[in-house]
């Protein structure tokens, strides 16, 4: 049977990461990795070292769930500035705006932070955030 993993190599299964942790753009590719059970791997993992095939499974729904955590929370406060601005003085808009500006640099600046990390790699947890994805996704996947 022919292998379909076409992430062997160890460079393409950082790009597959790097593409998950891309700003704004990542968060669609991250959706599909977790809406996609665990079960439904590709015939070349299922025939690699169950270790091995699990740990790198296990990466790419770390950094998934990383990716969507972050765009979250960065999408709601982005949207409730933004609202902010809606109602308020103009000195008050002004300072949401900027607060939005700053938030929206600080989001792009950890995606790309995160993806050196990945290719140094190192791990990419972010204290705080990391945990507060683990907890979602225990909650979102765990059957009552």
């Amino acid at each position: 049977m022919k292998d379909r993993d076409l992430f062997k190599d160890e460079k393409l299964k950082r790009l597959e990461l790097s593409i998950y942790l891309t700003p704004i753009i990542g968060v669609f590719p991250s959706l599909w990795k977790l809406y996609i059970k665990q079960g439904d791997m590709a015939p070349g993992e299922a025939e690699q070292s169950p270790h091995s095939a699990s740990l790198r499974e296990r990466d790419r729904k770390n950094a998934s769930r990383l990716s969507v955590t972050l765009a979250a929370i960065w999408l709601i406060a982005y949207s409730l500035l933004w609202l902010g601005t809606n109602e308020s003085s103009q000195i008050l808009t002004f300072r949401l705006l900027y607060i939005n500006s700053l938030l929206t640099s600080g989001y792009f600046l950890t995606c790309i932070v995160l993806i050196v990390r990945l290719w140094q790699g190192k791990s990419l947890k972010l204290p705080g955030i990391s945990q507060i994805s683990d907890k979602i996704s225990t909650k979102t996947y765990t059957k009552p």
